[in-house]
Protein backbone atom coordinates (compact mmCIF):
# COMPACT_ATOMS: atom_id res chain seq x y z
CA UNK A 1 0.00 0.00 0.00
CA UNK A 2 1.29 3.44 -0.90
CA UNK A 3 1.43 6.46 1.37
CA UNK A 4 -1.42 8.21 -0.44
CA UNK A 5 -3.85 5.38 0.32
CA UNK A 6 -3.34 5.60 4.06
CA UNK A 7 -5.44 7.80 6.30
CA UNK A 8 -3.62 10.69 7.95
CA UNK A 9 -4.14 9.11 11.37
CA UNK A 10 -2.68 5.75 10.32
CA UNK A 11 0.27 7.40 8.60
CA UNK A 12 1.03 9.34 11.78
CA UNK A 13 0.93 6.14 13.85
CA UNK A 14 3.23 4.33 11.42
CA UNK A 15 5.71 7.20 11.43
CA UNK A 16 5.86 7.10 15.24
CA UNK A 17 6.38 3.34 15.15
CA UNK A 18 9.06 3.63 12.49
CA UNK A 19 10.83 6.25 14.59
CA UNK A 20 10.63 3.99 17.63
CA UNK A 21 11.94 0.95 15.76
CA UNK A 22 14.97 2.71 14.27
CA UNK A 23 15.78 4.35 17.62
CA UNK A 24 15.54 1.06 19.51
CA UNK A 25 17.66 -0.61 16.80
CA UNK A 26 20.40 1.94 17.55
CA UNK A 27 19.98 1.52 21.32
CA UNK A 28 20.31 -2.28 21.19
CA UNK A 29 23.39 -2.06 18.96
CA UNK A 30 24.99 0.55 21.22
CA UNK A 31 24.39 -1.54 24.33
CA UNK A 32 25.50 -4.74 22.59
CA UNK A 33 28.81 -3.14 21.61
CA UNK A 34 29.69 -2.76 25.31
CA UNK A 35 28.63 -6.25 26.42
CA UNK A 36 31.56 -8.64 26.86
CA UNK A 37 29.55 -11.85 27.24
CA UNK A 38 29.18 -13.45 23.78
CA UNK A 39 25.75 -14.99 24.46
CA UNK A 40 24.20 -11.77 25.74
CA UNK A 41 25.78 -9.71 22.96
CA UNK A 42 24.33 -12.09 20.37
CA UNK A 43 20.84 -11.82 21.90
CA UNK A 44 20.97 -8.03 21.89
CA UNK A 45 22.21 -7.99 18.29
CA UNK A 46 19.37 -10.29 17.23
CA UNK A 47 16.81 -7.97 18.84
CA UNK A 48 18.43 -5.01 17.06
CA UNK A 49 18.11 -6.86 13.75
CA UNK A 50 14.41 -7.47 14.39
CA UNK A 51 13.83 -3.81 15.16
CA UNK A 52 15.57 -2.87 11.90
CA UNK A 53 13.46 -5.39 9.95
CA UNK A 54 10.27 -3.88 11.40
CA UNK A 55 11.52 -0.41 10.52
CA UNK A 56 12.00 -1.44 6.88
CA UNK A 57 8.41 -2.70 6.75
CA UNK A 58 7.12 0.66 7.97
CA UNK A 59 9.41 2.39 5.48
CA UNK A 60 7.45 0.84 2.62
CA UNK A 61 4.32 2.60 3.84
CA UNK A 62 5.78 5.98 4.83
CA UNK A 63 8.31 6.18 2.00
CA UNK A 64 10.63 7.99 4.42
CA UNK A 65 13.98 7.18 5.97
CA UNK A 66 14.23 8.26 9.59
CA UNK A 67 17.25 8.60 11.88
CA UNK A 68 17.49 7.44 15.51
CA UNK A 69 16.63 9.96 18.23
CA UNK A 70 20.07 10.77 19.62
CA UNK A 71 18.77 11.96 23.00
CA UNK A 72 16.89 8.71 23.61
CA UNK A 73 19.85 6.60 22.48
CA UNK A 74 22.14 8.51 24.86
CA UNK A 75 19.69 8.23 27.78
CA UNK A 76 19.18 4.45 27.60
CA UNK A 77 22.87 3.84 26.93
CA UNK A 78 23.65 5.87 30.07
CA UNK A 79 21.10 3.87 32.10
CA UNK A 80 22.68 0.66 30.82
CA UNK A 81 26.08 1.81 32.05
CA UNK A 82 24.81 2.91 35.47
CA UNK A 83 22.25 0.22 36.28
CA UNK A 84 22.96 -2.58 33.81
CA UNK A 85 21.59 -3.32 30.38
CA UNK A 86 18.79 -5.60 31.64
CA UNK A 87 17.29 -2.71 33.61
CA UNK A 88 17.63 -0.26 30.71
CA UNK A 89 16.09 -2.63 28.17
CA UNK A 90 13.18 -3.69 30.34
CA UNK A 91 12.46 -0.08 31.25
CA UNK A 92 12.40 0.78 27.54
CA UNK A 93 10.14 -2.16 26.71
CA UNK A 94 7.80 -1.33 29.63
CA UNK A 95 7.09 1.98 27.89
CA UNK A 96 5.43 0.03 25.07
CA UNK A 97 2.65 -1.57 27.12
CA UNK A 98 -0.08 0.10 25.01
CA UNK A 99 1.50 -0.99 21.71
CA UNK A 100 -0.95 -3.87 21.20
CA UNK A 101 -3.93 -1.50 21.04
CA UNK A 102 -2.05 0.73 18.62
CA UNK A 103 -1.31 -2.17 16.29
CA UNK A 104 -4.96 -3.29 16.41
CA UNK A 105 -6.09 0.17 15.33
CA UNK A 106 -4.19 0.01 12.02
CA UNK A 107 -4.48 -3.67 11.05
CA UNK A 108 -7.34 -2.97 8.61
CA UNK A 109 -5.13 -0.62 6.59
CA UNK A 110 -1.80 -2.30 7.32
CA UNK A 111 -2.18 -6.11 7.51
CA UNK A 112 1.53 -6.60 8.27
CA UNK A 113 0.98 -4.89 11.61
CA UNK A 114 -0.42 -8.16 12.96
CA UNK A 115 2.86 -10.02 12.42
CA UNK A 116 4.94 -7.18 13.83
CA UNK A 117 2.70 -7.06 16.89
CA UNK A 118 3.21 -10.79 17.40
CA UNK A 119 6.97 -10.38 17.15
CA UNK A 120 6.97 -7.52 19.64
CA UNK A 121 4.83 -9.42 22.12
CA UNK A 122 6.38 -12.88 21.87
CA UNK A 123 9.80 -13.17 20.32
CA UNK A 124 11.53 -10.10 21.76
CA UNK A 125 10.23 -10.83 25.28
CA UNK A 126 11.60 -14.36 25.00
CA UNK A 127 14.98 -13.03 23.90
CA UNK A 128 15.11 -10.47 26.72
CA UNK A 129 14.30 -13.18 29.27
CA UNK A 130 17.36 -15.10 28.04
CA UNK A 131 19.67 -12.27 29.12
CA UNK A 132 21.94 -13.39 31.95
CA UNK A 133 23.55 -10.30 33.48
CA UNK A 134 25.97 -10.96 36.33
CA UNK A 135 24.81 -8.17 38.62
CA UNK A 136 21.23 -9.54 38.59
CA UNK A 137 22.49 -12.91 39.79
CA UNK A 138 23.54 -11.19 43.00
CA UNK A 139 20.43 -9.11 43.60
CA UNK A 140 19.62 -11.43 46.51
CA UNK A 141 22.96 -10.60 48.12
CA UNK A 142 22.42 -6.86 47.56
CA UNK A 143 18.89 -7.06 49.02
CA UNK A 144 20.29 -8.88 52.05
CA UNK A 145 22.93 -6.20 52.63
CA UNK A 146 20.56 -3.32 51.93
CA UNK A 147 17.70 -4.61 54.10
CA UNK A 148 19.94 -5.43 57.03
CA UNK A 149 21.71 -2.06 56.85
CA UNK A 150 18.45 -0.11 56.59
CA UNK A 151 16.76 -1.90 59.47
CA UNK A 152 19.76 -2.11 61.78
CA UNK A 153 21.31 1.30 61.18
CA UNK A 154 18.04 3.20 60.93
CA UNK A 155 17.07 1.82 64.32
CA UNK A 156 20.52 2.48 65.78
CA UNK A 157 20.71 6.09 64.57
CA UNK A 158 17.15 6.86 65.64
CA UNK A 159 17.83 5.47 69.12
CA UNK A 160 21.13 7.33 69.42
CA UNK A 161 19.56 10.60 68.29
CA UNK A 162 17.64 11.13 71.50
CA UNK A 163 20.09 9.25 73.68
CA UNK A 164 23.05 11.44 72.66
CA UNK A 165 21.44 14.57 71.14
CA UNK A 166 24.69 15.51 69.39
CA UNK A 167 25.15 14.95 65.66
CA UNK A 168 28.92 14.38 65.93
CA UNK A 169 28.59 11.74 68.66
CA UNK A 170 25.73 10.09 66.76
CA UNK A 171 27.78 10.04 63.53
CA UNK A 172 30.78 8.58 65.36
CA UNK A 173 28.70 5.83 66.96
CA UNK A 174 26.86 5.19 63.70
CA UNK A 175 30.08 4.87 61.69
CA UNK A 176 31.66 2.47 64.20
CA UNK A 177 28.48 0.38 64.26
CA UNK A 178 28.11 0.54 60.49
CA UNK A 179 31.69 -0.47 59.64
CA UNK A 180 31.58 -3.35 62.13
CA UNK A 181 28.20 -4.50 60.81
CA UNK A 182 29.44 -4.28 57.18
CA UNK A 183 32.38 -6.56 57.90
CA UNK A 184 30.18 -8.91 59.93
CA UNK A 185 27.47 -9.13 57.25
CA UNK A 186 29.97 -9.60 54.40
CA UNK A 187 31.89 -12.33 56.21
CA UNK A 188 28.64 -14.08 57.21
CA UNK A 189 27.50 -14.08 53.57
CA UNK A 190 30.89 -15.51 52.52
CA UNK A 191 30.75 -18.31 55.10
CA UNK A 192 27.12 -19.06 54.25
CA UNK A 193 27.88 -19.31 50.52
CA UNK A 194 30.96 -21.48 51.18
CA UNK A 195 28.97 -23.83 53.41
CA UNK A 196 26.52 -24.29 50.52
CA UNK A 197 29.41 -25.24 48.26
CA UNK A 198 28.99 -22.19 45.99
CA UNK A 199 31.98 -21.18 43.88
CA UNK A 200 30.88 -17.52 43.84
CA UNK A 201 31.13 -17.03 47.60
CA UNK A 202 33.60 -14.15 47.30
CA UNK A 203 31.52 -12.24 44.73
CA UNK A 204 28.37 -12.73 46.79
CA UNK A 205 30.22 -11.43 49.84
CA UNK A 206 31.49 -8.38 47.91
CA UNK A 207 28.03 -7.44 46.58
CA UNK A 208 26.54 -7.76 50.08
CA UNK A 209 29.33 -5.68 51.63
CA UNK A 210 29.13 -2.94 48.98
CA UNK A 211 25.35 -2.59 49.39
CA UNK A 212 25.74 -2.40 53.17
CA UNK A 213 28.65 0.05 53.05
CA UNK A 214 26.91 2.48 50.67
CA UNK A 215 23.79 2.42 52.83
CA UNK A 216 25.81 3.14 55.98
CA UNK A 217 27.52 6.12 54.33
CA UNK A 218 24.24 7.63 53.09
CA UNK A 219 22.47 7.26 56.45
CA UNK A 220 25.31 8.68 58.55
CA UNK A 221 25.97 11.59 56.16
CA UNK A 222 23.16 13.88 57.49
CA UNK A 223 24.69 13.75 60.99
CA UNK A 224 28.00 14.91 59.55
CA UNK A 225 26.43 17.76 57.59
CA UNK A 226 24.21 19.33 60.27
CA UNK A 227 25.55 21.31 63.28
CA UNK A 228 25.86 19.43 66.57
CA UNK A 229 22.64 20.80 68.09
CA UNK A 230 20.48 20.11 65.01
CA UNK A 231 20.09 16.39 65.69
CA UNK A 232 16.35 16.40 64.91
CA UNK A 233 16.93 17.83 61.43
CA UNK A 234 19.61 15.22 60.87
CA UNK A 235 17.16 12.51 61.97
CA UNK A 236 14.44 13.75 59.61
CA UNK A 237 16.92 13.95 56.72
CA UNK A 238 18.14 10.44 57.51
CA UNK A 239 14.58 9.07 57.43
CA UNK A 240 13.91 10.79 54.11
CA UNK A 241 17.13 9.24 52.80
CA UNK A 242 15.90 5.82 53.94
CA UNK A 243 12.66 6.22 51.97
CA UNK A 244 14.58 7.39 48.87
CA UNK A 245 17.00 4.45 49.06
CA UNK A 246 14.11 2.02 49.38
CA UNK A 247 12.29 3.70 46.48
CA UNK A 248 15.27 3.67 44.10
CA UNK A 249 16.41 0.12 44.88
CA UNK A 250 12.88 -1.32 44.87
CA UNK A 251 12.17 0.35 41.53
CA UNK A 252 15.40 -1.04 40.09
CA UNK A 253 14.68 -4.61 41.23
CA UNK A 254 11.01 -4.39 40.18
CA UNK A 255 11.90 -3.32 36.63
CA UNK A 256 14.94 -5.60 36.19
CA UNK A 257 13.26 -8.72 37.57
CA UNK A 258 9.62 -7.95 36.72
CA UNK A 259 8.37 -7.88 40.33
CA UNK A 260 5.64 -5.87 42.06
CA UNK A 261 6.98 -2.42 43.02
CA UNK A 262 4.16 -1.28 45.33
CA UNK A 263 4.16 -4.34 47.59
CA UNK A 264 7.94 -4.55 47.96
CA UNK A 265 8.29 -0.81 48.60
CA UNK A 266 5.54 -0.84 51.24
CA UNK A 267 7.08 -3.80 53.06
CA UNK A 268 10.59 -2.37 53.20
CA UNK A 269 9.44 1.14 54.15
CA UNK A 270 7.11 -0.13 56.87
CA UNK A 271 9.77 -2.36 58.46
CA UNK A 272 12.59 0.21 58.34
CA UNK A 273 10.53 3.17 59.57
CA UNK A 274 8.75 1.00 62.15
CA UNK A 275 12.06 -0.13 63.65
CA UNK A 276 13.29 3.48 63.59
CA UNK A 277 10.21 4.69 65.49
CA UNK A 278 10.55 1.93 68.09
CA UNK A 279 14.28 2.58 68.53
CA UNK A 280 13.60 6.30 68.84
CA UNK A 281 11.28 5.64 71.78
CA UNK A 282 13.75 3.18 73.34
CA UNK A 283 16.53 5.77 73.13
CA UNK A 284 14.32 8.35 74.81
CA UNK A 285 13.33 5.94 77.61
CA UNK A 286 16.91 4.79 78.22
CA UNK A 287 18.09 8.37 78.51
CA UNK A 288 15.22 9.19 80.88
CA UNK A 289 15.47 6.16 83.20
CA UNK A 290 19.27 6.00 83.36
CA UNK A 291 19.47 9.73 83.94
CA UNK A 292 22.29 10.13 81.42
CA UNK A 293 22.81 13.66 80.08
CA UNK A 294 25.55 14.19 77.51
Amino acid sequence: MQQGKLSAKTLGIILRMQQGEITEHAIYLKIASRVKDTKNRSILTNIADEEQAHCKIWEKYTEKKLKPQKGKVFWYTLLARLFGYTFAIKLMENGEDNAAATYDSIIDEVPEAAKIAEDEKRHEEQLIDLLDEERLQYVGSMVLGLNDALVELTGTLAGLTFALQNTRLIALSGLITGVSATLSMASSEFLSARSEGRSDALKSCVYTGIAYCITVALLVLPYLLFPEAHYLMALITMLITVVLIIFVFTYYVSVAKGLSFKRRFSEMAFISLGVAALSFVVGLLVKQFLGIDI
